[in-house]
């Protein structure tokens, strides 16, 4: 017979909220076992419903898609982010072996000619394609070659940080956390003539950054990347991975980084920001533009986009 106690209703709810969190991961892993070509068709489905139910969601993308002059690639765009949602599950949690059968690498020799130069690589990846196969990709590419590094943020849900981290954290694939630790394990990556990955795009916090146009409207700009690139000399590669028809799979694009960085933080960040707009421009229907680019860090003056514009 089992009675109610406080103690038994605590140990039912404990275990409620596990399943609930649990949720995602056990769904994500589930999803893995189909075919790519699947998930992207169902993603894109997705991304309708996502547009559709939030209306948040829905100004925001408009607005940037709109405000960068992309606007008739907005039902692309749309599908394209609910492919990007499910196909982490296909990136995260298939084996290796089947998730890296379908990227197809093009301009590896700009990354050879960079390896060459054995000071380090800064790969510079927007929100662009799916961004989380390149990490994978390049990490096995380099097989005895240096290591890869890269920073990321750790998920604010608990109970997602295993899936996330254990998905991210591969066979000569480093994490670093998005802080001051992070920063430093980068910099030690880089001394040692490795590569290190970053998202240029990432809205820092506040005092890590300074505002540059981004697509002709004031965005807040790491400065990390421009830092890293002066302290160590490593040359700087603009990478994406472009989202191929009909879960054909991803072509993996190097470019190397050709605009002049200037000397202050804001000419720099400008640079970069200009060199991730090219990008972008080639599959502008594979931007996140869902993504809050443009918002004001907690901190920052409320004046400041104004007195940059």
């Amino acid at each position: 017979m089992c009675y109610f106690t406080p103690q038994n209703f605590f140990r039912a709810t404990l275990l409620l909220a596990l399943n609930f969190w649990a949720m995602p991961v056990i769904i994500f892993r589930f999803l893995s076992h189909f075919p790519l070509s699947f998930l992207h068709a169902l993603g894109a489905a997705l991304g309708y419903i996502v547009y559709l139910s939030s209306p948040t969601y829905r100004k925001r993308l408009r607005k940037n898609i709109e405000g960068a002059g992309f606007g008739s690639s907005l039902s692309s765009a749309i599908r394209e982010a609910g492919k990007g949602i499910l196909e982490l599950a296909f990136v995260w949690c298939a084996p290796p072996a089947r998730v890296l059968k379908n990227a197809h690498i093009e301009n590896w020799d700009v990354v050879q000619a960079a390896l060459d130069e054995k000071r380090g690589i800064i790969f510079l990846t927007p929100h662009l394609g799916c961004f989380e196969i390149l990490a994978q990709a390049v990490a096995v590419r380099f097989a005895a070659q240096p290591k890869l590094t890269v920073m990321f943020r750790p998920p604010r849900k608990k109970a997602l940080k295993p899936l996330i981290e254990g998905a991210r954290a591969r066979e000569n694939l480093l994490l670093a956390p998005a802080n001051l630790a992070g920063i430093r394990i980068m910099a030690r990556a880089l001394r040692n003539g490795e590569a290190i990955g970053l998202l240029p795009d990432q809205v820092p916090d506040h005092g890590e950054g300074v505002w540059a146009d981004f697509f002709g409207r004031p965005a807040y700009t790491m400065t990390l990347s421009a830092k890293l690139q002066r302290m160590s000399g490593a040359p700087l590669i603009l990478s994406y991975a472009e989202r191929l028809p009909h879960g054909a799979g991803f072509v993996l694009h190097f470019v190397r980084f050709e605009e002049k960085l200037g000397d202050t933080p804001e000419e720099q960040a400008r640079a970069i920001n200009r060199s991730m707009e090219e990008l972008i421009s080639r599959c502008p229907s594979q931007y996140l533009w869902s993504y809050n680019r443009y918002k004001e860090p907690r901190g920052t003056p409320a004046n400041s986009v104004e007195n940059k514009a």
